[in-house]
């Protein structure tokens, strides 16, 4: 960390210097018979990390708002109907998202840092026919995690589709795409999946797949159009090299590295690790008197934290928190923007790290005039790590 501040935001995050390493190597044609075995081999690891092996992989050059309309544009028509849970901003953007594309869009509403039951999830979709369950694994604007196995299966009683925007859950949280009955699962690469920005990233179940080939108008969005991308997917998984748009070359590469890794760690381990350094960096929190957005523990996110700015403790503090050695991040959820912080704990951070940043919030606090027993949060988070 010397001569550099700790990135602990809920993505971009740190990466390896092995993943880090591919981005500064020269770049190689888009078929060069290396870079086609290295694009087939990250599409292959997709069904692993997935849980996914029938779902069909997608790596395209974009951000998760675009993993996002690359869901939406291809199972969505005009006139739809779509249940959204609203869990935050990103909700928020999911419905805007689903609207442009024609769809009827109807929301599950809930207060910020709350969510509604799936006993409501289930009689909103017992009372109409929704072609879609739209559901934000975890909402990066609150930190709220929602139970996605068990809405899953209320969406799958009543026939609708399951689409998962896990931009900030997929590879820190627990996701069974294929058993759980998901359609589709997308994320983005800065995040939990640890490479550099610049991918969007989706799978899709056969079901998808098949909505999506049955549907009687073409998709609006020329660049989201499945019909370019499929045949560009199917071809480097079968080592053939294909054209629709110049793939992020170096970004594909070190995403391949990326799931090598989290395959090596392997899910349970990974998933488990995520847990570990959640629970010691919020014991840390909670030992300086802290609380958190999510309204109960258990739509506590693993991979980042939302936290309440106490009584006389304001944004200015994350100035304060920089200069310690930590860059975190201000409130985004435009209800409640500027009573909270969020921090992010995903992707390969270790022990160490979360030390050194709940460290850095300690002392960052105590020099805004914030009351607390020094020490008491590292020894706290300390505690929870070593048991």
């Amino acid at each position: 960390m010397q001569g550099r501040r700790l990135l602990m935001i809920p993505g971009p995050i740190e990466f390896t210097y092995e993943v880090l390493a591919e981005t500064s190597k020269p770049t190689l044609s888009h078929v060069d018979p290396q870079f086609i075995e290295e694009f087939g081999q990250a599409l292959e690891k997709m069904r692993k990390v997935w849980l996914a092996p029938s779902g069909q992989p997608f790596i395209v050059a974009g951000s998760g708002t675009l993993a996002m309309e690359l869901a939406v544009a291809n199972i969505t028509e005009p006139g739809d109907r779509v249940l959204i849970l609203h869990t935050g901003y990103f909700s928020d953007r999911m419905g805007d998202i689903f609207r442009r594309h024609g769809a009827e869009v109807e929301v599950v509403a809930s207060e910020p840092g709350d969510v509604a039951g799936v006993k409501a999830v289930k009689a909103r979709l017992a009372a109409g026919s929704y072609k879609i369950l739209s559901i934000t694994h975890v909402d990066t604007s609150t930190g709220v995690r929602t139970d996605v196995h068990s809405l899953a299966k209320v969406a799958a009683e009543h026939g609708a589709l399951v689409l998962v925007d896990g931009v900030c859950s997929v590879g820190g949280e627990a996701l069974d795409m294929e058993a759980w009955g998901v359609d589709i699962a997308l994320t983005a690469s800065q995040k939990a999946i640890g490479t550099p920005p610049g991918l969007a990233l989706l799978v899709a179940s056969r079901r998808a797949i098949e909505t999506f080939r049955a549907r009687k108008k073409p998709v609006s969005s020329y660049y989201c159009d499945w019909s370019n991308w499929l045949p560009v997917m199917e071809a480097y998984e079968a080592r053939k090299a294909a054209y629709f748009g110049t793939p992020a070359v170096n970004l594909v590469r070190a995403l391949n590295v990326s799931l090598d890794q989290i395959l090596a760690e392997g899910m349970e381990a990974r998933l488990a690790r995520h847990a570990r350094h959640a629970a010691a960096f919020r014991a840390g929190m909670r030992a300086m008197g802290l609380s958190f957005v999510p309204a109960r523990e258990s739509l506590y996110a693993n991979t980042l934290s939302a936290i309440w700015y106490p009584q006389g403790i304001d944004a200015s503090v994350l100035g304060l928190i920089s200069e310690e050695g930590a860059m975190l991040a201000g409130g985004l959820h435009p209800a409640i923007k500027t009573r909270y912080f969020r921090v992010g704990h995903m992707g390969m951070t270790n022990a160490e790290e979360i030390l050194a940043v709940t460290g850095a919030i300690e002392r960052a606090f105590a020099r805004a005039g914030w009351k607390s027993e020094p020490g008491a949060a590292v020894a706290a988070a300390q505690r929870m790590l070593l048991g």
